[in-house]
Order: C-alpha cells, then sequence, then structure tokens
C-alpha cells in the first residue's frame, strides 16, 4: 500500500512539473518563426525548403479550395512581389490539437499582425492575422490563413481606382 502511495505521488508530481505541450510544440514553433523571418525577408527558396512535398493549405480568399504545394508557393511569390517591408508581429504561439482526439499533436498555431506597404499603391497595411501550421518530418505540411483578404485588396484597389482617376 505505501508502495502504490509513493508510485501515485510521484506520478503526480512527474505530470505537474511538465508543460503540458506536446515534445515537438517547441520545434515546429521555431520552423513556424522562421517561416515568418524568410516570407518576411522574402526568401522564397529558403522559405520553401520548409515546406512538405504534400502540403495542403486554407488559403484566405473566399471560396478558394485547399491550395497544394505549387499553388501554395505561386501565392507566396504573388504576396512577395505585391508587398514590400513586410512585418508579422505575434501577439502569443499555442500548441495545436489533433482534430479527431483533441489531444496535443505538435502542430503550432498563432495570433498577430501583418504590416507591409503595397507596392502597387505605397499603402501601407495592417491586417490582423491567425495562422495555423502542421508539421510531419519537421515539415510544414499543412494549415492555413484567417485573414479578411477581401476587404484588404478591396481597399488597395480603391486606391489604385482613384490614381487613375486623376491622370
Amino acid at each position: 500500500m505505501i508502495k502504490a502511495i509513493k508510485l501515485l505521488a510521484i506520478s503526480v508530481l512527474a505530470v505537474s512539473c511538465t508543460t503540458g505541450n506536446h515534445a515537438d510544440f517547441e520545434k515546429n514553433t521555431a520552423t513556424a518563426k522562421k517561416y515568418f523571418e524568410l516570407h518576411q525577408a522574402e526568401n522564397s527558396d529558403a522559405m520553401f525548403e520548409l515546406l512538405h512535398d504534400e502540403i495542403e493549405w486554407h488559403m484566405p480568399v473566399y471560396g478558394s479550395e485547399m491550395a497544394d504545394l505549387n499553388e501554395f508557393k505561386k501565392a507566396i511569390l504573388n504576396y512577395q512581389k505585391a508587398f514590400d517591408n513586410m512585418n508579422f508581429a505575434a501577439d502569443y504561439w499555442l500548441p495545436g490539437v489533433d482534430p479527431e482526439t483533441g489531444q496535443l499533436d505538435g502542430s503550432t498555431r498563432t495570433y498577430g499582425t501583418w504590416t507591409a506597404n503595397h507596392v502597387e499603391t505605397g499603402k501601407s497595411v495592417k491586417l490582423t492575422a491567425y495562422h495555423a501550421f502542421s508539421f510531419v518530418d519537421g515539415k510544414i505540411s499543412g494549415g492555413g490563413d484567417w485573414f479578411d483578404f477581401g476587404g484588404m485588396m478591396n481597399s488597395l484597389v480603391a486606391d489604385v481606382a482613384d490614381l487613375e482617376e486623376i491622370e
């Protein structure tokens, strides 16, 4: 009986001393942060090395389907062409869970704010966003971007139309 109580006490102590995060959470969060750093630096080649070949990505565009690797790369290149001085300021990073089990799975997610300058108009944008990342073999294999893409683009298109009227 005393042996069982000691074992229980040790188990409770061991559980209470852990952070509760999945063993891969810190490593995967570092990869996601590196992904953003490379995106901000417009280093697409290095950025693409962090992506799994079979990635499935939720795009922020209304009505869009899940993007595969080639579609996702094309979107990244379009952002890097359309915007300068991109910066993501994360409010915080949180562990993700397996959608079927609800158990921590090493994925990571973040809420934050993007700022950038639109190349064509010179207008600054400020956009709150949510991003989620899942991983296979240490590479980003899925997730997505959630922000008001349409609102952002509409505000820029209005400025382009105003510039064209002046000319």
